[in-house]
């Protein structure tokens, strides 16, 4: 229903009646014919019921984006392992691991929004380049922040399926191969961290399942025992402190 709302909404906007910004038309008279306007203005943009169109586009696609080419893929898979290693079922909630991934995701991508504000809509809001020139500029930056942590094998991948020949330089990757090779390049680095924040944990379920097991206690789940070790462990060495500290450094 949105989808259909939104294409309305452009449908209506695209037509213009001519004269909008003169004198009011006295009520008795009709508009002699309606002006549907498709094309570049002067200066070799789009015209407004097209950018409106290219918005409502984009408002759409965030989510998307938001996923694909920023730090929030890494870091909420670290905090559903570090969840998940805790033993504690759904707390955090979903909710409060999202909320804390995407100020997360805006405190380590402000140096990439400054730069695609500065060299793209900075100088498309003032008329000097087109919106496709904007949306050029605004790519290099995107490319530069996913290109430092994307693994050469994994571009290596894209090419070879896409069967394109390898470029002297990283500007020079179609995004329709960077975007991909970041995310899965994202996906392992991901992994292996929390691996790692799993390590600890498991010896101490480990350990409290020997000794439960030593004890005779059949009918007592060790993970009754384990759980409340492990929230005590981390509340004691500042595991917020340590996990969020160690996963923002690894983007700086």
């Amino acid at each position: 229903m949105r989808v259909t709302a939104a294409v309305l909404l452009a449908l209506l906007l695209l037509v213009q009646v001519p004269g909008a910004g003169a004198a009011q038309r006295p009520a008795d008279r009709v508009p002699a014919g309606i002006e549907l306007r498709i094309g570049a203005t002067d200066r070799g943009g789009l015209t407004l019921p097209l950018q409106i169109l290219v918005l409502l586009t984009l408002l759409s696609l965030i989510p998307a984006l938001l996923l694909s080419v920023t730090s929030f893929t890494r870091i909420i898979i670290v905090t559903h392992f570090l969840r998940q290693a805790l033993g504690t079922q759904t707390m955090p909630p979903n909710q409060v691991l999202i909320g804390l991934s995407l100020f997360l995701t805006f405190f380590i991508m402000q140096p990439v929004g400054r730069r695609i504000n500065d060299e793209a809509i900075q100088p498309m809001l003032e008329g000097k380049v087109t919106e496709m020139q904007a949306l050029d500029r605004a790519s290099v930056p995107l490319r530069d922040f996913m290109l430092r942590y994307t693994r050469e094998k994994d571009l290596l991948l894209f090419l070879n399926i896409a069967k394109m020949p390898r470029p002297a330089r990283g500007s020079d990757l179609p995004m329709s191969v960077v975007i991909p090779s970041f995310m899965i390049s994202e996906l392992k680095t991901a992994f292996q961290i929390g691996f790692v924040i799993f390590i600890p944990f498991l010896i101490i379920d480990m350990v409290v399942a020997s000794v439960v097991l030593s004890m005779g206690m059949m009918q007592l789940p060790p993970v009754v025992i384990s759980t409340p070790l492990k929230i005590l462990l981390f509340v004691m060495v500042d595991g917020w402190n340590l996990v969020v500290g160690s996963v923002v450094r690894s983007f700086f």
